[in-house]
């Protein structure tokens, strides 16, 4: 019995050494670690490597950026830029030449359309117009004949009530050929047409054909769109929050999809309504009009909102490695370079606005040419281990 007792104290004897020597070896593999860290983080160049990528070194510079506020938006045109052809009467299209693409000038004929109402109203006027000129005469002799007494009052105001009732009624019907244009003042009983041609009230170039030869329309139908693209405007499509920061005349940067030149723009106007998605519409006038342009193009834009004093290194100072930002700085010995993780802020002429940690200051020296060189060699240094 006493000598088991005597096992069991070795055995937890034992127990405590091996925990104690197993928990006292952590630090020093946590402490291996963090070394291993630093060295993968740390490069080491010779003068000889450093002059073939011409490595060069500076300070973080105070820099003259805009607070941009990126946006989305499209290019468009005012309504009165764009106009929907339609048959005010309807009718079947009897000729027309317009393809998409095709540029058209005010006053064109754009389509010829034909139908029976046509001349029905022409019919019609001319009735009306002969039996209005009858009635004229008759209600001036009731006139006179009032004036002597002849006539009984009843009859003058039968008289009168004829002819404004027909004057009305022709009337409308004027309007009716003006709208389809047709001269009421050259229409006679010799000159009755059986069709009509539409002209574009505007000069620019045809979007949408959406009828051929023959086909009828509907008085709300469309048949043709056409738009002026010599005011082409941006809008764009601004966040709640940005509003604040938006004000008339501030230039705006853009460029259009697949493209890389930059244009300039003008803020214009500011919407006042809050769409549900939480944005609100800027309209902008483009400083250079450009007739190659068309409306729905879509656009990426930068509104500039007045100009702040920054640090920033030049754009090729900065790397990106797993999706965090870093640069490179001079260590304490010679031909030895760091990389540090940096918050980049707002880009703009080749430079970006960076947060310097508690490792940095202004007066650190930092790699501002040659930093994906250093990178890449890190990669590799570091794929080797």
């Amino acid at each position: 019995m006493k000598n088991k007792k005597i096992i069991t104290q070795v055995l937890v004897l034992l127990c405590i050494i091996i925990t104690a020597s197993s928990c006292g070896n952590k630090p020093e593999e946590l402490a291996m670690k963090e070394n291993r860290k630093e060295e993968i983080s740390v490069i080491e160049l010779s003068p000889e490597q450093a002059k073939i990528i011409d490595l060069k070194l500076g300070k973080v510079e105070m820099k003259d950026l805009s607070g941009a506020i990126k946006v989305n938006g499209m290019l468009d045109v005012p309504p009165q830029n764009l106009v929907s052809i339609s048959a005010p009467l309807g009718g079947f299209v009897k000729s027309t030449e317009l393809l998409q693409g095709m540029k058209v000038t005010k006053g064109q004929v754009i389509v010829v359309m034909q139908h029976t109402d046509y001349i029905q109203i022409q019919q019609e006027y001319l009735e009306t117009k002969s039996q209005l000129e009858y009635l004229d005469l008759e209600y001036k002799r009731q006139q006179e004949l009032s004036k002597e007494n002849v006539n009984s009052q009843k009859t003058l105001q039968q008289a009168r009530s004829q002819y404004e009732s027909m004057l009305a009624k022709n009337s409308g019907l004027k309007s009716k050929l003006m709208l389809v244009g047709i001269n009421s003042e050259k229409l006679t009983s010799q000159s009755i047409q059986n069709s009509i041609s539409i002209t574009t009230p505007i000069s620019g170039y045809v979007t949408h054909v959406n009828v051929n030869i023959g086909a009828y329309v509907n008085p709300t139908d469309v048949m043709f769109k056409i738009v002026d693209t010599e005011h082409l405007h941006a809008e764009l499509t601004v966040f709640e929050k940005d509003i604040p920061k938006i004000k008339l005349g501030q230039k705006v940067r853009f460029t259009l999809a697949n493209e890389t030149e930059e244009r300039i723009a003008t803020v214009f106007l500011i919407g006042r309504e809050i769409s549900e998605d939480r944005t609100v519409r800027i309209h902008c006038h483009l400083d250079k009009e450009d007739m190659e342009l068309l409306p729905g193009m879509y656009l990426k834009a930068y509104v500039e909102a007045g100009t702040k004093s920054l640090p920033a290194l030049p754009d090729q100072a900065i790397v990106n490695f797993e999706g965090k930002d870093y640069i490179f700085v001079a260590g304490k010995e010679v031909n030895h370079y760091k990389m540090l993780e940096v918050t980049k802020g707002i880009s703009e002429l080749g430079f970006t606005e960076v947060t310097l940690g508690n490792e940095l200051s202004s007066q650190t020296m930092i790699v501002i040419k040659g930093a994906y060189d250093l990178l890449a060699k890190l990669k590799n240094s570091d794929d080797e281990g």
